[in-house]
């Protein structure tokens, strides 16, 4: 099979391989002819589009045609633009597909903290109140790898850098301050320092306010400026942390307890075919077995999201999802860009024409589970099922919001490749074959096995595995790589 309409609604076609022009192609029981060359991933058109006509794909429309479009023709960029206005009105219309929702019993081996909560890694983490003290962070985290003894029951000692903490103000600072405090209480973190400078706005008592409460024998904190040699203080601390660390050790869980963030970054035309679908399967189950999922990127929810709208648990949700849109909507309107800047050039190089489009294939991650709950930028989750974030599509920005609202680890579809990792367990799921085999040492899991024959339902129970040993302690790519970066949002001032 070389052409595939999605849904029988489409009037365009992807192209599962390179297309030549002038050959004929076996299809739905006839034979079209390509009229150009069309590259893998990329759309034709399956019959002629008049010159604003929507063009179809997934079932839904991802534009309007700019000129008359030929059947056989390439639909991309040249002849297909945006059907998207700005700020939409929505109307209330629920239609949730509601799973059945069970604690099956399932368990895998996790650590479970004094809290309640559970981890799939038993780490210790160092995290900086301001980038001033980034590098002795770092230098803390490399001594002690070095240095500290009876490390066999630690997964590993981190420093977790960032630029912010302090010229910020306002909601910047906040926001900072929320990222940065969830990941002081992430489970997948046995133990935590906490390193200040001692002159930031983020300074370690203002940090503590938003903090709030913390065992002091888990979390310890140093200010830099007040020690006569902070690495020599700093090591003191940690070697304390990895006494109270190694008191865990893994014990069955249940998997009604897993969160997951879901995540894609670098799309191509094969996404909201393979990989996206293939995550959102996953989602559906996990969600069945009583956990939960967490999808964000809000900027590539535009022009799909009434499709989660309209699985909302009920109209507080929808009104949240709305605001969600909106309020994204207008943070870029009022800097004066347009909102529907997206698709990247990377994306357009691998297929994606449109931002409906795009997101068409996005949403397809969060499955068909009904939306429980919309969470604010640096919020942890509170209610089991899926949840949407407030966070934007930047690769690394959205998957450190994740691991703050308390995902133990992220699925991430690419169909053009990323090495990122942040600092939980990162799953790469590739969308073709080709950048499996090509990129093994980034990628964790072949999703394009679905062109080759492998049924979704087949290759959802084949990641479901492949998660769960993930969850049980088996590296991903980037952790072998030792990529675990975070970014904070900024969307204000710099003093």
């Amino acid at each position: 099979m070389t052409l595939l309409q999605i849904n029988e609604r489409d009037n365009v076609a992807v192209a599962l391989a390179d297309l030549k022009r002038g050959r004929p192609i076996e299809f739905a029981g006839g034979v079209v002819t390509p009229l150009e060359d069309i590259p893998a991933g990329h759309k034709m058109a399956l019959k002629d589009i008049a010159p604003g006509e929507e063009v179809i794909k997934y079932g839904y429309p991802i534009g309007r045609a700019r000129v008359r479009i030929e059947a056989g023709r390439w639909v991309h960029t040249h002849n297909l633009e945006t059907g998207l206005g700005a700020i939409e009105q929505y109307e209330y219309r629920p239609a949730p597909a509601r799973l059945g929702i069970r604690d099956s019993g399932r368990t895998f081996p996790g650590y479970r903290r004094e809290s309640g909560r559970v981890g799939v890694r038993n780490e210790i983490w160092i995290i900086p109140t301001v980038g001033c003290v980034n590098r002795i962070a770092e230098v803390i985290a490399e001594q002690a790898r070095r240095e500290l003894k009876g490390l066999d029951n630690i997964d590993g000692i981190y420093a977790l850098t960032h630029p912010y903490g302090c010229s910020q103000v306002g909601e910047d600072q906040l926001a900072t301050q929320k990222i940065l405090a969830g990941l002081v209480n992430h489970p997948n973190a046995a133990a935590v320092l906490v390193v200040g400078l001692g002159c930031e706005n983020n300074n370690v008592d203002a940090f503590k306010e938003v903090l709030g409460d913390y065992d002091g024998d888990r979390v310890k904190f140093m200010v830099a400026q007040e020690m006569e040699d902070e690495i020599a203080a700093g090591l003191d601390l940690v070697g304390r942390l990895a006494s109270y660390a190694r008191r865990f050790k893994r014990t069955p869980c249940p998997v009604s307890e897993l969160v997951v963030g879901l995540k894609c970054g670098g799309s191509d035309g094969f996404s909201g075919i393979t990989a996206n679908p293939l995550v959102g399967a996953f989602s559906d189950m996990l969600v069945s077995h009583g956990g939960s999922t967490i999808l964000t990127e809000v900027p590539e929810m535009f022009g799909a999201e009434t499709l989660l709208m309209e699985r909302a648990k009920d109209r507080e949700v929808f009104e949240k999802i709305v605001k969600l849109i909106n309020d994204f909507k207008e943070y870029y309107i009022s800097h004066g860009q347009p909102v529907y800047e997206n698709p990247s050039p990377g994306n357009r190089q691998g297929g994606i024409t449109t931002l409906e489009e795009k997101s068409l294939g996005c949403t397809q991650k969060g499955g068909s589970s009904m939306v429980v709950d919309v969470l604010d930028y640096g919020e942890r989750i509170g209610k089991k099922g899926l949840n949407l974030l407030r966070a934007p599509g930047n690769d690394l920005v959205a998957s450190t919001a994740l691991a703050a609202s308390g995902c133990q680890l992220i699925l991430f579809t690419t169909g053009r490749g990323t090495p990122l990792g942040t600092c939980v367990p990162t799953i790469k799921i590739a969308t073709n074959s080709p950048l499996y085999r090509k990129k093994r040492h980034w990628i964790d899991f072949d999703a394009g096995r679905l062109l080759e024959g492998k049924s979704l339902p087949e290759l959802a129970a084949e990641l479901w595995d492949y998660v769960m040993e993930v969850a049980s302690g088996r590296p991903t790519a980037s952790e072998k790589m030792g990529f675990r970066e975070i970014a904070i949002f900024k969307s204000g001032v710099t003093l």
